[in-house]
């Protein structure tokens, strides 16, 4: 049976904030800091936004463009996010209730760092492929964290994506998914705790190069491929820098991976970073395109997926909801005090 996505939507809030302007407050060179991290600016949720709103827009869109499709033959909805709102109640049951997919189904909320929303898309096809549900719902979502001051605040971000997992009028096919884990905590919150901790230089190795590196491979290997065998390729993105040097290890080319590579202009979304990334890919892709695509999420571990774009996708009805470009028209810059103000780091007076 083939498994693959059905639909998809995407979502990244309106408001911006550039690396100068937090560098500013904090008496650092924002400019060159943002250089060296390849972001020119950030997304920011409105006080208003959290994962659950963000999570629950990019679902009506991927439900929107596929109105043949009826929400009750959704048999599960998983929500993968390092900051859903609720430490005990979860988002995918409210985003469950908004797109209609309510009472028959199964629904969890997810958590492996950024890349919960790639685990959850491989959740929804082992049930879809087993037959034990017609469709399934992987979302991935954050309102990332930074410490004030501290060197996440110039690129944790805000955005998320969702995918109809199915077996049926598919728009591509996922021909192939493995994963790479392994113990290494190079960033970890723990619970109360407001701000993460990151494990500084070996964020890098032996973290997320050594983790996408080997899935990549595996993935080729098993698959008999070669970067010249991929239109796209979409990589984890924590900041513009790490996924065109991963790129490049690997053999792929900056022509394969510049549609889906969106953080240099909304920062870190966490695990909203790989599932928008693929969108921005899905929005552009014609039949036959083939997608190479490797999440990473720390504590650590990697999701490599080898999809194939199908004839469908000349009939999708994509115009139904914003594509992200779309999206990411009229966004609206803030200064550092707006910013704080929406981010919860000082609050409205009584």
């Amino acid at each position: 049976m083939e498994v693959g996505i059905v639909s998809y939507g995407a979502y990244v809030p309106r408001y911006r904030i550039t690396p100068e302007e937090i560098g500013r407050v904090w008496g650092v060179n924002g400019k060159a800091m943002g250089k060296g991290l390849f972001i020119n600016q950030k997304s920011v949720p409105s006080p208003d936004e959290d994962v659950v709103t963000i999570a629950t827009e990019a679902a009506r869109g991927m439900m929107a463009r596929v109105p043949e499709v009826n929400p009750e033959d959704i048999g599960c909805v998983y929500v993968g996010s390092e900051s859903h709102p609720y430490a005990v109640k979860p988002t995918s049951t409210i985003v469950a209730e908004a797109i209609g997919a309510t009472p028959a189904m199964t629904a969890a909320d997810l958590e492996f760092a950024c890349k919960a929303g790639t685990a959850g898309i491989q959740m929804c096809m082992g049930l879809v492929g087993s037959g034990m549900v017609k469709y399934g719902v992987a979302i991935g979502a954050d309102t990332s964290q930074g410490a004030p001051g501290d060197a996440l605040e110039y690129s944790a971000s805000a955005g998320g994506a969702a995918y109809l997992i199915g077996s049926e009028d598919l728009i591509a096919v996922i021909n192939k998914t493995l994963s790479f884990t392994t113990d290494t905590p190079d960033f970890w919150r723990r619970e109360g705790q407001e701000y993460p901790s990151h494990g500084g230089r070996f964020t890098g190795e032996p973290a997320y190069f050594r983790h996408i590196t080997s899935a990549a491979r595996m993935m080729m290997e098993a698959q008999g491929t070669t970067p010249d065998d991929y239109d796209y390729a979409v990589f984890h993105q924590p900041n513009g820098k790490f996924p065109t040097r991963v790129a490049a290890q690997l053999g792929f080319t900056n022509e394969q991976i510049t549609q889906g590579l969106l953080t240099p202009e909304i920062g870190n979304t966490y695990s909203g970073a790989v599932p928008l990334g693929l969108a921005s890919v899905l929005d552009v892709a014609k039949p036959g395109d083939r997608i190479f695509v490797t999440s990473y999420g720390s504590g650590a571990g990697s999701d490599a997926f080898d999809i194939t774009v199908t004839d469908r996708i000349s009939s999708y009805k994509r115009e139904k909801a914003k594509t992200l470009a779309q999206v990411m028209e009229n966004t609206v810059q803030l200064d550092y005090a707006k910013y704080a103000l929406y981010k919860n780091k000082i609050l409205m007076p009584e």
